[in-house]
């Protein structure tokens, strides 16, 4: 069993114990199916664009509103188009590099796919 399962989801407790085939945390009484939890990990998470596309690694975006950007002069403008983006877990959840501000961060509620 991996190190993963053996830890309690809930509480992150190290001391859960095996009871018949259930994992039981000690420290929060939580139980639960390793193999269940087992094919929660393994299953991705989907990201989709602001019309509901799934997005995936290396795909073109359009940008959909006028956004702001910290420390820049002015905003990147609706429309503008975004190459080989990068998906990550977060709440900014694109990694890409937009011409004319650099490596940037974005929501995938502001794009739309191409």
């Amino acid at each position: 069993m991996s190190e993963e399962t053996t830890a309690c989801p809930k509480c992150k407790s190290p001391y859960a114990y095996e009871v018949d085939s259930m994992m039981v945390c000690p420290e929060c009484n939580y139980e639960w199916n390793p193999s269940e939890i087992e094919e929660n990990l393994s299953s991705e998470t989907v990201i989709k664009d602001s019309n509901g596309n799934i997005l995936q690694d290396g795909d073109t975006v359009v940008i959909i509103k006028d956004l702001p950007v910290k420390g820049a002069p002015k905003a990147i403008k609706a429309g503008t188009k975004v190459k080989n983006i990068r998906l990550k877990d977060g709440d900014h959840n694109i990694d890409c590099k937009v011409d004319g501000f650099g490596a940037m961060a974005l929501k995938s509620e502001f794009v739309r796919k191409v």
